[in-house]
Protein backbone atom coordinates (compact mmCIF):
# COMPACT_ATOMS: atom_id res chain seq x y z
CA UNK A 1 0.00 0.00 0.00
CA UNK A 2 1.64 3.58 -1.05
CA UNK A 3 1.47 6.82 0.94
CA UNK A 4 -0.24 9.96 -0.20
CA UNK A 5 1.81 13.40 0.60
CA UNK A 6 0.43 16.72 0.77
CA UNK A 7 3.05 19.78 -0.32
CA UNK A 8 1.59 23.17 0.85
CA UNK A 9 2.50 26.33 1.58
CA UNK A 10 1.46 29.20 3.57
CA UNK A 11 1.94 32.11 0.95
CA UNK A 12 3.42 31.46 -2.71
CA UNK A 13 7.15 32.03 -3.84
CA UNK A 14 8.10 29.56 -1.31
CA UNK A 15 9.59 26.71 -3.69
CA UNK A 16 6.85 24.34 -3.20
CA UNK A 17 5.99 23.24 -6.45
CA UNK A 18 9.97 22.84 -6.98
CA UNK A 19 10.83 20.55 -4.22
CA UNK A 20 7.41 18.56 -4.85
CA UNK A 21 8.80 17.74 -8.40
CA UNK A 22 12.44 17.26 -7.40
CA UNK A 23 11.37 15.02 -4.28
CA UNK A 24 9.02 13.26 -6.53
CA UNK A 25 11.86 12.57 -8.85
CA UNK A 26 14.25 11.49 -6.23
CA UNK A 27 11.94 8.69 -5.00
CA UNK A 28 11.49 7.81 -9.03
CA UNK A 29 15.49 7.66 -9.38
CA UNK A 30 16.25 5.62 -6.07
CA UNK A 31 13.35 2.85 -7.84
CA UNK A 32 10.12 3.75 -6.42
CA UNK A 33 6.75 4.52 -8.17
CA UNK A 34 5.98 7.57 -8.22
CA UNK A 35 2.49 10.05 -9.63
CA UNK A 36 2.49 13.68 -8.88
CA UNK A 37 -0.55 15.34 -8.82
CA UNK A 38 -0.38 18.93 -9.98
CA UNK A 39 -4.07 20.10 -7.60
CA UNK A 40 -3.54 23.87 -8.73
CA UNK A 41 -6.45 23.89 -10.65
CA UNK A 42 -6.02 26.76 -13.34
CA UNK A 43 -2.70 27.92 -12.53
CA UNK A 44 -0.58 24.61 -12.89
CA UNK A 45 2.70 24.78 -13.05
CA UNK A 46 4.31 20.96 -11.77
CA UNK A 47 4.86 20.19 -15.48
CA UNK A 48 7.12 23.00 -16.07
CA UNK A 49 8.59 22.08 -12.75
CA UNK A 50 9.47 18.94 -14.02
CA UNK A 51 10.58 19.58 -17.56
CA UNK A 52 7.08 18.42 -19.22
CA UNK A 53 5.92 21.54 -20.58
CA UNK A 54 6.22 21.00 -23.94
CA UNK A 55 4.16 17.87 -23.70
CA UNK A 56 0.88 16.94 -23.30
CA UNK A 57 -0.65 16.05 -20.13
CA UNK A 58 -3.57 14.20 -18.70
CA UNK A 59 -5.68 16.20 -15.78
CA UNK A 60 -6.11 14.35 -12.63
CA UNK A 61 -10.04 15.42 -13.46
CA UNK A 62 -9.50 12.71 -16.43
CA UNK A 63 -8.95 9.51 -14.51
CA UNK A 64 -11.37 10.93 -11.51
CA UNK A 65 -13.96 10.63 -14.24
CA UNK A 66 -12.89 7.44 -15.78
CA UNK A 67 -12.11 8.96 -18.59
CA UNK A 68 -8.77 7.13 -18.91
CA UNK A 69 -7.03 5.31 -16.43
CA UNK A 70 -3.48 5.10 -14.57
CA UNK A 71 -2.59 2.34 -17.45
CA UNK A 72 -2.62 5.25 -19.47
CA UNK A 73 0.23 7.92 -17.94
CA UNK A 74 3.05 7.58 -20.08
CA UNK A 75 6.43 6.94 -17.71
CA UNK A 76 8.85 9.30 -17.52
CA UNK A 77 12.03 7.45 -18.32
CA UNK A 78 14.55 10.10 -18.10
CA UNK A 79 13.33 10.67 -14.29
CA UNK A 80 13.04 6.77 -13.25
CA UNK A 81 9.80 6.24 -15.06
CA UNK A 82 7.81 8.74 -12.62
CA UNK A 83 4.12 9.98 -13.67
CA UNK A 84 2.17 12.99 -13.71
CA UNK A 85 -1.18 14.30 -13.42
CA UNK A 86 -1.94 18.11 -14.00
CA UNK A 87 -4.51 20.09 -12.86
CA UNK A 88 -7.55 20.58 -14.71
CA UNK A 89 -7.99 24.34 -16.32
CA UNK A 90 -12.34 24.48 -16.52
CA UNK A 91 -13.46 23.69 -13.81
CA UNK A 92 -12.78 25.33 -10.26
CA UNK A 93 -12.26 23.77 -7.17
CA UNK A 94 -15.50 23.67 -5.60
CA UNK A 95 -16.71 22.20 -8.44
CA UNK A 96 -14.26 19.03 -7.65
CA UNK A 97 -16.49 15.98 -6.88
CA UNK A 98 -15.19 15.20 -3.50
CA UNK A 99 -16.41 11.56 -3.28
CA UNK A 100 -14.58 10.79 -6.77
CA UNK A 101 -11.41 12.43 -5.55
CA UNK A 102 -11.37 9.98 -3.13
CA UNK A 103 -11.96 7.09 -4.58
CA UNK A 104 -9.52 8.11 -7.48
CA UNK A 105 -6.91 8.68 -4.77
CA UNK A 106 -7.50 5.32 -2.97
CA UNK A 107 -6.82 4.31 -6.29
CA UNK A 108 -3.36 5.51 -6.92
CA UNK A 109 -2.28 4.40 -3.20
CA UNK A 110 -2.81 0.99 -4.47
CA UNK A 111 -0.92 1.76 -7.74
CA UNK A 112 2.22 3.73 -6.46
CA UNK A 113 4.51 3.43 -3.57
CA UNK A 114 4.36 7.39 -3.14
CA UNK A 115 1.66 10.19 -4.68
CA UNK A 116 2.52 13.53 -4.44
CA UNK A 117 0.37 15.99 -4.19
CA UNK A 118 1.50 19.81 -4.68
CA UNK A 119 -1.66 21.75 -3.27
CA UNK A 120 -2.21 25.76 -4.56
CA UNK A 121 -0.79 27.86 -2.31
CA UNK A 122 -2.33 29.53 0.59
CA UNK A 123 -5.25 27.69 2.80
CA UNK A 124 -7.70 27.67 0.27
CA UNK A 125 -9.84 24.62 -0.77
CA UNK A 126 -7.06 23.29 -2.80
CA UNK A 127 -4.82 23.50 0.72
CA UNK A 128 -7.90 21.46 2.01
CA UNK A 129 -8.73 19.03 -0.34
CA UNK A 130 -5.13 17.91 -0.58
CA UNK A 131 -4.85 17.47 3.07
CA UNK A 132 -8.04 15.40 3.86
CA UNK A 133 -6.88 12.72 1.59
CA UNK A 134 -2.55 12.82 2.85
CA UNK A 135 -1.22 10.50 4.98
CA UNK A 136 1.52 12.71 5.92
CA UNK A 137 2.04 16.29 5.62
CA UNK A 138 4.94 18.66 4.00
CA UNK A 139 4.84 22.42 4.61
CA UNK A 140 7.24 24.00 2.15
CA UNK A 141 8.33 27.79 3.91
CA UNK A 142 10.91 30.26 3.32
CA UNK A 143 13.04 31.45 6.41
CA UNK A 144 11.90 35.56 6.14
CA UNK A 145 9.18 36.87 8.20
CA UNK A 146 6.80 36.50 6.03
CA UNK A 147 6.93 33.18 4.89
CA UNK A 148 7.10 31.97 8.49
CA UNK A 149 4.20 33.96 9.57
CA UNK A 150 1.62 32.07 6.94
CA UNK A 151 3.78 28.87 7.16
CA UNK A 152 2.42 29.10 10.96
CA UNK A 153 -0.91 29.76 10.17
CA UNK A 154 -0.77 26.87 7.83
CA UNK A 155 0.65 25.01 10.55
CA UNK A 156 -1.80 25.50 12.40
CA UNK A 157 -4.40 23.70 10.28
CA UNK A 158 -2.04 20.51 9.75
CA UNK A 159 -1.91 19.75 13.15
CA UNK A 160 -5.54 19.50 13.37
CA UNK A 161 -5.82 17.05 11.24
CA UNK A 162 -4.11 14.63 13.75
CA UNK A 163 -1.47 13.03 11.02
CA UNK A 164 2.38 13.51 10.57
CA UNK A 165 3.34 17.02 9.05
CA UNK A 166 7.07 18.40 8.94
CA UNK A 167 8.00 21.24 7.34
CA UNK A 168 11.03 21.83 4.99
CA UNK A 169 12.56 25.40 4.83
CA UNK A 170 13.43 26.23 1.31
CA UNK A 171 16.13 28.92 0.21
CA UNK A 172 18.05 28.73 3.16
CA UNK A 173 21.29 31.54 2.81
CA UNK A 174 23.66 31.24 5.98
CA UNK A 175 24.52 34.93 5.53
CA UNK A 176 20.93 36.26 5.54
CA UNK A 177 20.31 34.30 8.64
CA UNK A 178 23.57 35.75 10.53
CA UNK A 179 22.37 39.17 9.42
CA UNK A 180 18.63 38.68 10.72
CA UNK A 181 19.95 36.91 13.78
CA UNK A 182 18.07 33.70 12.64
CA UNK A 183 18.44 30.22 12.57
CA UNK A 184 17.15 27.02 11.19
CA UNK A 185 15.91 26.19 14.60
CA UNK A 186 14.30 29.36 15.11
CA UNK A 187 12.36 28.75 11.76
CA UNK A 188 11.34 25.29 13.18
CA UNK A 189 9.96 27.30 16.64
CA UNK A 190 7.93 29.75 14.50
CA UNK A 191 6.24 27.05 11.83
CA UNK A 192 5.85 24.80 15.27
CA UNK A 193 6.65 21.59 13.12
CA UNK A 194 9.30 18.96 13.17
CA UNK A 195 12.27 19.68 10.79
CA UNK A 196 11.85 17.19 7.22
CA UNK A 197 15.10 19.14 5.68
CA UNK A 198 16.49 22.08 4.45
CA UNK A 199 16.95 23.54 0.99
CA UNK A 200 20.06 26.37 0.21
CA UNK A 201 19.50 29.03 -2.25
CA UNK A 202 20.79 28.08 -5.11
CA UNK A 203 20.69 30.02 -8.72
CA UNK A 204 20.68 26.12 -10.35
CA UNK A 205 16.79 26.07 -9.32
CA UNK A 206 15.62 29.27 -11.35
CA UNK A 207 18.14 28.43 -14.30
CA UNK A 208 16.71 24.42 -14.35
CA UNK A 209 13.14 25.99 -14.62
CA UNK A 210 14.10 28.38 -17.52
CA UNK A 211 16.08 25.57 -19.29
CA UNK A 212 12.60 23.71 -18.61
CA UNK A 213 14.80 20.80 -17.00
CA UNK A 214 14.05 19.05 -13.90
CA UNK A 215 16.32 20.44 -11.18
CA UNK A 216 17.46 16.67 -10.29
CA UNK A 217 18.84 16.64 -13.92
CA UNK A 218 20.64 19.77 -13.95
CA UNK A 219 23.97 19.04 -12.49
CA UNK A 220 25.04 18.03 -8.88
CA UNK A 221 23.62 21.23 -7.95
CA UNK A 222 23.15 22.02 -3.66
CA UNK A 223 19.81 21.95 -4.00
CA UNK A 224 19.06 18.81 -5.71
CA UNK A 225 21.31 16.90 -2.93
CA UNK A 226 19.27 18.44 -0.16
CA UNK A 227 16.65 16.90 -2.21
CA UNK A 228 17.86 13.53 -2.45
CA UNK A 229 18.34 13.75 1.24
CA UNK A 230 14.97 14.75 1.77
CA UNK A 231 14.01 11.72 0.29
CA UNK A 232 15.71 9.57 1.75
CA UNK A 233 14.44 10.44 5.26
CA UNK A 234 11.14 10.45 3.60
CA UNK A 235 11.53 6.77 3.31
CA UNK A 236 12.80 6.31 6.76
CA UNK A 237 16.49 5.86 5.94
CA UNK A 238 18.98 7.68 8.09
CA UNK A 239 20.03 10.55 6.55
CA UNK A 240 21.70 13.52 8.31
CA UNK A 241 19.36 17.21 7.37
CA UNK A 242 22.80 18.55 5.84
CA UNK A 243 22.20 21.98 8.71
CA UNK A 244 25.13 23.89 7.68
Amino acid sequence: MGKILSFVSGKGGTGKTSLCAAIGSCLSAMGDSVLCIDLDIGLRNLDLALGLGALPQLAFTDLMRGSYSADDLAPVEALGGLRLLTAPVTVTPDEIDEAAFAAFLEDCRERFDWTLLDAPAGIGTGFALANRYADEQILVTGGDGAALRDGASAAYLLVQKDKPAKCIVNRVTPKLFRKMRRTVDDAMDAVGLSLLGVVPEDESVPLAAASEAPLVLYGASPAAKACLRIARRIKGLPTPLGVR
